[in-house]
């Protein structure tokens, strides 16, 4: 991981903590836990990746879904509000207010999905290769996303419990779909290594293993009598049936 990554996290880091320590100087509580979560989420962040794609997969999950959890868990922006002198509360307020369409669920969902799509379906990611600023950029549209659908800190816009879940609902599937299309064809201009392949090859293996156990013993079910009659298993084609979905499944 580069000092790119290091410093904005460490500077974010010691300025949640002066903020706590400020509001616990003046008799303020402030939850010793969430200075913990805070931590931890920035931990997660700066989890280093590896040199295939299933390594650099499994970073860009740590630090677009798990780290920005943790962060919003522990609201920085509650504690951002209530640390910062009154003048300057009035100026960041009004700055929130400006960017409030962006943790618009709906918004915030488009920017965050759309964004790995246009990344990974294009030929993107093979010109930027695995650029610094990528990895915050997948941070900081996961964190708006989460703070968007979380909602614990202040917010321009309160979006009810059916906006927020068909935000939710609709990201998680295009997340769902853009993981199957990588695992039926790469990025376009990536060529996978032999470990980034060997998971999907396994997988598809073991589904035509099953899938021939299981036509040999249909047709051994199905193997004809001496006599010309089919041979059908005791209980009637009923558990026929669900012998050959059991076997399938």
């Amino acid at each position: 991981m580069s000092v790119f990554h290091h410093v904005p996290a460490l500077l974010a880091f010691a300025a949640y903590e002066t903020g706590a320590w400020r509001l616990r100087r003046r008799g303020d509580r402030w939850p010793p836990i969430r200075d913990a979560v805070f931590g931890a989420g920035v931990a997660v962040a700066l989890a280093p990746g590896g040199s295939t794609f299933t390594t650099h997969a499994l970073q860009h999950v740590l630090a677009g879904m798990l780290a920005p959890v943790l962060i919003v868990l522990a609201r920085p922006v509650t504690l951002l509000l209530r640390a910062v002198p009154p003048a300057a509360r009035r100026l960041l307020k009004h700055a929130l207010r400006a960017a409030g369409v962006l943790v618009f669920p709906p918004v915030a969902a488009v920017l965050e999905a759309g964004s790995l799509w246009l990344l990974y379906r294009t030929g993107l990611f093979a010109r930027i290769g695995d650029a610094p600023w990528l990895h915050l950029h997948v941070f900081l549209t996961g964190l708006l996303f989460t703070t968007a659908i979380c909602r614990l800190d202040p917010l321009r816009h309160r979006a009810g419990l059916g906006v927020r879940a068909g935000a939710l609902i609709g990201a998680a599937a295009a997340h769902a779909v853009l993981a199957k299309t990588l695992y039926v064809s790469p990025p376009p201009g990536v060529v996978l290594a032999v470990a980034d392949r060997r998971p999907a090859d396994v997988l598809r293996r073991g589904r035509r293993r099953a899938r021939a156990r299981a036509d040999r013993r249909a047709a051994v079910v199905r193997r004809p009598r001496p006599g010309g009659s089919s041979e059908q298993p005791p209980n009637g084609g009923a558990q026929h049936r669900r012998q050959l979905i059991s076997l399938c499944a």
